[in-house]
């Protein structure tokens, strides 16, 4: 299938203005971008956690197979409760799970049961044992009122009906979704293979861990913060270190990533005016975009096609701002959505919550800002969002302090203390 080009997209979208693009149009437009991994491997389920399932999962039986008792206490059929007083019934038997059922209890009879023990025939409902009393003759009482017609009894199937899907092709697969796989019998799972992400920064200025700190230069910290994004994610990780500003090194670099990638991302070298040969690089090897997002922080950004990629068909270019939070805002807000895709996962979009601003917040319409924020409960059991001090695109340590982000959105304007500002928790995100 032929994949339209970078302008057949812009064309589709409304108002497309690459250097004043709002958030939500660019992430229109990389939804459009983006292809699926296609190829699908078998894995036993214990391997599968955090793969995406390849096709839906069918239940080769009903869940559970019988009707059983949801807790200890007495089967008994439902007809037989008395209205106007305790019900006095004689025990037949006793049923426990995993092991032959009572098979005959005679009418007025009830029988002893064991949660998960299959229901005698005939029997419909279970009454807890802490709600009766054993009688010196041997009979239970049950007080009235205490249960109705149908209580604690699971239905066979009423978990899953033998036929039904269990699971949707395009899950990633969660604890309690190998569990079930398991109880439906299942060893292996079929999931779709890994997406590959290959990824480094540029710029002469940057050192890697554990190298000499030249006078001028800073340490690379956006190789380990996208590494650690990218872990989350569960794709394959290519990681080709800190390449210097020079046009070969360059170029090899990004064909190594791309033939060996679905998807590349680099931080720095996309901002209008720097002294560098990033962006002449990327335009020469692909079809790449360079964007003015009307955001703060991350407002430069490349997106793209380059090289052969590993399906043959061009790695997605993800070209991000080379300032640390810049790094790790534009990846939440552009590329953590698209490599979820690309890995053939349903959207599921971030959780979003509201919260009170603890103080007044300056914002121009006409462009989204993404601020550092932590989030405390109060008192009264609502949330408050405070910002993290300095909101600089440089200072890392505001998000390691943070738990959340505030986003502003493209419309709004100055928040005052006290409003609702919606707030991208950090749990499970970074």
């Amino acid at each position: 299938m032929t994949q339209p080009t970078l302008e057949q997209i812009a064309s589709c979208i409304a108002g497309y203005d690459p250097n004043a693009m709002p958030v939500a149009q660019a992430q229109e437009f990389i939804a459009r971008l983006v292809p699926r991994v296609q190829a699908v491997e078998r894995l036993p389920i214990r391997s599968a956690l955090g793969r995406v399932l390849a096709h839906d999962v069918v239940s080769p039986i009903d869940v559970p197979s019988h009707d059983n008792a949801a807790m200890d206490g007495y089967a008994m059929r439902g007809m037989d409760l008395a209205d106007d007083g305790p019900t006095l019934l004689p025990v037949a038997g006793t049923s426990f799970a995993g092991q032959p059922v009572v098979s005959v209890v005679p009418p007025a009879f009830c029988a002893r049961i064991m949660t998960g023990a299959v229901m005698p025939d005939g029997l419909d409902t279970v009454v807890p044992q802490e709600f009766t009393t054993l009688l010196p003759d041997g009979r239970i009482s049950i007080p009235a009122g205490i249960v109705r017609t149908g209580d604690n009894r699971r239905l066979r199937g009423e978990d899953l009906a033998r036929g039904e899907a269990a699971l949707k092709a395009g899950r990633v697969l969660r604890p309690a979704d190998l569990g079930l796989l398991a109880s439906l019998g299942q060893a292996e799972v079929p999931v779709l293979r890994r997406l590959r992400v290959a990824f480094f920064s540029t710029g002469d200025e940057l050192r890697s861990v554990g190298e000499p700190l030249d006078e001028g230069c800073v340490y690379d910290s956006n190789r380990y913060t996208l590494w650690g994004m990218l872990t989350r994610l569960g794709v394959e990780l290519i990681d080709l270190g800190v390449v210097r500003d020079e046009p070969d090194a360059l170029r090899a670099a990004f064909e190594q990533a791309a033939a060996a990638a679905d998807a590349v991302i680099t931080s720095g070298g996309v901002s209008v005016g720097e002294a560098d040969h990033t962006k002449r690089i990327m335009a020469e090897l692909g079809e790449v975009l360079f964007w003015r997002i009307a955001m703060r922080p991350g407002r430069p950004l490349a997106i793209g096609r380059i090289g052969d990629g590993a399906g043959g068909r061009g790695a997605i270019l993800f070209g991000l701002p080379g300032n640390p939070v810049a790094v790790m805002v534009t990846f939440y807000a552009f590329v953590r959505d698209a490599l979820l895709a690309m890995a053939g996962a349903n959207a599921e979009p971030l959780p979003v919550m509201q919260a009170i601003s603890a103080g007044a917040l300056r914002k121009k319409p006409g462009r989204t800002e993404y601020q550092r924020g932590t989030l405390r409960p109060t008192a009264d059991g609502r949330w408050q969002v405070e910002i993290t001090g300095s909101q600089g695109s440089g200072i890392l340590r505001s998000m390691s302090q943070a738990n959340g982000l505030v986003v502003l959105h493209h419309g709004q304007g100055n928040v005052a203390a006290g409003d609702l500002v919606d707030v991208l928790p950090f749990d499970g995100l970074v």
